[in-house]
């Protein structure tokens, strides 16, 4: 493996990073993840959206106006008995955790449609291939250019205005590996579509869509929600939820305290 050289760019992003990674006070999810549940229900090749609480994640889910800050791949036991995903963490770059790190966090299960045993291999090799790859600290830098000032835009412009990352492939940010990976394989995200239009002597004009690649660093974790080519799963439901055997009760809730906004 090359050295890979610390340059005085990733010196300053991992300080800013640190203080990116504290806690937003009163930031709590709205329900935890039940690592059972999640682990029955997850499939390798199946990405996992994390609702984040520290600045980062908030600076991240008010950056694409979504819930999730945080993406990862899901292997299974690829990397030994457990249930193991692969992510690119600020500060640590790409690692593998057990999918016990999220159980206090709120998640989410975006599935690939009809991938082929061959695709789902692909992927995980990939990713596991990608363990190591350092953290683009230039996305930090991306963040901070897009806050200050904010562009005077519309906000559907704004993603347009940044790349996130760097384009170096020895680097990687969480979603942007996860598409990359993705894309490889050819399956889609959320692809820029062009349309064809065809005209038969036998029948009406007709139209064929053209799917065009987006560059991988142009992808947020919300992306693969937004997807419609990505099922969401929800691990409750497909344990066999059924609301008539729920205990309910009709004394009031307990007041809960006020946090600060």
């Amino acid at each position: 493996m090359t050295e890979q050289r610390d340059t005085a760019m990733d010196r300053l992003g991992r300080y800013l990073a640190a203080r990116l990674q504290d806690p937003i006070p009163g930031a709590e999810p709205y329900t935890h993840a039940n690592v059972a549940a999640l682990r029955e229900a997850l499939r390798p090749g199946d990405v996992l959206l994390v609702e984040g609480v520290n600045r980062l994640s908030g600076a991240i889910k008010y950056l694409t106006q979504s819930t999730w800050s945080h993406a990862a791949l899901y292997v299974g036991d690829a990397l030994g008995p457990g249930a193991w995903l692969i992510e690119a963490n600020l500060g640590e770059g790409c690692v593998a955790v057990p999918l016990a790190k999220y159980e206090l966090y709120n998640t989410r299960i975006c599935r690939p449609r009809h991938l082929t045993q061959r695709d789902r291999a692909a992927l995980v090799d990939f990713m596991m291939e990608s363990l190591g790859k350092r953290y683009d600290m230039k996305n930090i830098f991306d963040m901070l250019r897009y806050f200050l000032p904010r562009p005077p835009v519309p906000a559907r412009w704004r993603r347009q205005m940044i790349a996130f990352g760097s384009g170096d492939p020895t680097r990687a940010i969480c979603s942007s590996l996860i598409a990359d990976a993705f894309q490889r394989i050819r399956y889609p995200i959320l692809p820029l579509i062009t349309r064809e239009f065809r005209a038969d002597p036998m029948a009406r004009a007709q139209r064929r869509e053209i799917l065009h690649i987006r560059h991988h660093s142009l992808f947020a974790p919300r992306d693969f929600d937004l997807s419609p080519y990505f099922e969401i799963v929800k691990p409750t439901l497909e344990a066999g939820f059924d609301y008539r055997r729920l205990t309910w009760s009709d004394a009031s809730p307990p007041e809960q305290p006020e946090t600060g906004g």
